[in-house]
């Protein structure tokens, strides 16, 4: 495994860390700082070695927790699918899936009281729109 690490502002902390997993010397995971405070922000990964970012998990709040995952599952370069703690409680409070790849969310869910619990429901079945 190669990794090099990138000092994108010169101030001498290491803003991102660039690591080719396999060996076939392309890129497979970047994981980057992009505030500045030496945590790590965001991670990217090719998971199939095709060159196309697969999933990116995001630390939206800068506490050091993932709270955002998005996933590219048919790697047509749309997010199909996305999960985010939005309270900072560790749990996924709203997901969304883009079902027929059309690059639109047709099922989202969310636990709006915190419980843990999916409380609302939306479904888009060829634009027509159930909550």
């Amino acid at each position: 495994m190669e990794t090099k690490a990138i000092d994108t502002d010169k101030d001498g902390i290491v803003d991102a860390v660039a690591a080719d997993t396999d060996g076939d010397g392309f890129i497979d995971a970047v994981a980057v700082d992009t505030d500045g405070d030496g945590v790590i922000d965001a991670v990217a990964a090719d998971t199939d070695g095709d060159g196309i970012v697969d999933a990116v998990a995001m630390d939206t709040d800068g506490d050091g927790e993932v709270d955002a995952v998005a996933v590219d599952e048919n790697q047509d370069g749309v997010v199909d699918a996305i999960a985010m703690d939005t309270d900072g409680d560790g749990l996924i409070d709203v997901a969304a899936v883009d079902v027929d790849g059309d690059g639109s969310m047709d099922v989202a869910v969310a636990d709006t009281d915190g419980d843990g619990a999916a409380d609302v429901a939306a479904v888009d079945f060829n634009d027509v729109e159930t909550v």
